[in-house]
């Protein structure tokens, strides 16, 4: 294709973007292919000569949509959304037609100090202080990454890239058993090894990190001859909204000297709404925090905010500088790559910037605080219905609940069924997950044009389920 061509074709995919999501009402929400459907249906070999791109069109209708899940469904009620806002998609755009490699101040000084003005604006705006500087990563599971292997070099005293684990003393990672799994993977990358991220117990309506018990393992595992290393809270679990008190994981933190990071991917963005910020207080103590823009804020995957309270031990952790990655004749720049663990970097800042200009805060504000609204009040709705019993109350926007089983029923059954029967009826998309050892089923509202009418349609559709499998 050249450029001339793409011109009329690009104008055309505007077309196909915009009617695909207008119609998305209309399509079920979750794939209804089964495995295998869409593997069938394409060659086993590259072709060897080009075939036209009406061609490839055709294929992409009919071969590959309806294989796709919606995750910019209005009823995407699963997992947590990943939204992209129609003016985060213009920005992936211009990101596309420049494909600048962003690495070094050099290689797009725009793309750098931009980056270091939006992922201010962005500290400002959840109530971060003053001295914490921000880098924009493809993800938290990237984020969470850097923040281990920072802590396993600031406690081996840098010593471990050089000389790797061997002969070193185990290094020991503590969290709930309420943190997201990219924790273990982090765990797994940086060599720390999954017996050595110690699960602490947790108490209370939140499912927060039982304090004493925190301070109880790391004083234990000194005596064992361990070596503490950091510390991992998290605001807004994945299962249930679980939340550390996070003034108290601090304060922990800070007496026996360990590095902390706090994992709020997903409610973090709620955290540009005043009334919420009490839900992390104590973060500004933390020495690393991520969320996620990606998710609730509407920018476009991927766009992760990864705030520190002294990047130096970051970079003192990624850096490293080859004469040909060097600038040479400027002073106080910012180098994001030696923040990442990627060298490559995408121009990510752009469609933050075009997000928080074209809608302004608080209109992003005021979808948050719908969705908060709309989830507690189908929370109430649900309550009252003698077929479910709400197992954990609205955190933000999610909730769990459960169908209750007749007597001598199987619970968990029960609820896979519910959950499976809904997801192929398609009208709405929810998960399951496991609270205290049972089954439950998560809610969620999140989705950019989610509206009040789309989760009373949840409760229809949840309403039904319930009625059908326990009359």
């Amino acid at each position: 294709m050249k450029w001339d061509e793409f011109r009329k074709r690009g104008a055309e995919a505007a077309e196909w973007a915009a009617d695909y999501h207008e119609g998305l009402r209309d399509r079920p929400v979750r794939a209804q292919s089964r495995p295998g459907e869409v593997l069938a249906q394409l060659p086993a070999a590259a072709p060897e000569a080009a075939e036209p791109l009406d061609d490839i069109l055709a294929d992409l209708d009919s071969t590959i949509m309806p294989g796709m899940t919606h995750w910019q469904h209005p009823r995407f009620f699963a997992y947590f959304p990943a939204n992209a806002a129609p003016v985060s998609v213009l920005a992936e755009a211009y990101v596309s037609a420049m494909a600048a490699q962003c690495m070094l101040w050099q290689t797009s000084p725009a793309a750098t100090e931009l980056e270091t003005r939006v992922c201010d604006w962005l500290r400002q705006s959840v109530g971060l202080p003053e001295g914490f500087a921000g880098v924009i990563q493809d993800s938290a599971s990237t984020a969470t990454l850097c923040a281990v292997l920072t802590m396993r070099e600031r406690a081996l005293d840098w010593a471990g890239n050089r000389k790797g684990l061997s002969g070193q003393p185990r290094l020991r990672i503590y969290a709930s058993a309420e943190v997201h799994t990219s924790i273990d993977r982090a765990i797994w990358i940086a060599g720390i090894g999954e017996e050595n991220l110690v699960r602490i117990p947790t108490n209370g309506p939140m499912r927060a990190m039982d304090s004493d018990a925190l301070r109880d393992a790391i004083a234990a595992d000194r005596i064992a001859g361990h070596l503490p290393a950091g510390i991992i809270a998290c605001v807004g679990g994945t299962s249930a909204g679980a939340t550390d008190d996070i003034t108290a994981v601090m304060e922990v933190a800070e007496a026996e000297g360990l590095y902390s990071h706090v994992d709020a991917a997903w409610a973090g963005a709620a955290m540009i709404c005043p009334e919420f910020q009490a839900l992390w207080a104590g973060v500004e103590r933390a020495d690393s925090v991520v969320l996620n823009p990606h998710k609730w804020l509407g920018a476009q995957f991927d766009c992760t905010t990864h705030f520190l309270r002294d990047p130096t031990t970051l970079v003192k952790t990624l850096a490293i500088q080859p004469e040909y990655l060097k600038t040479h004749g400027a002073d106080g720049i910012i180098n994001y790559s030696e923040w990442s663990v990627p060298l490559g970097r995408r121009f990510r800042a752009l469609k933050l910037w075009f997000l928080l200009r074209a809608h302004g805060l608080a209109e992003l504000r005021e979808m948050i605080r719908n969705h908060v609204a709309w989830a507690d009040a189908l929370c109430k709705r649900l309550e009252k219905l003698p077929q479910i019993e709400i197992v954990t109350q609205p955190f933000l926007s999610l909730f769990t609940f459960r169908l209750s089983a007749p007597e001598g029923g199987e619970s968990d059954a029960l609820n896979q069924q519910a959950v499976n029967e809904i997801n192929d009826e398609g009208r709405i998309y929810l998960t399951q997950t496991r609270i205290d050892g049972a089954l439950v089923i998560r809610f969620q509202a999140g989705a950019w044009t989610c509206t009040k009418e789309d989760v009373d349609v949840a409760y229809d559709v949840i309403r039904e389920t319930a009625e059908r499998l326990c009359p």
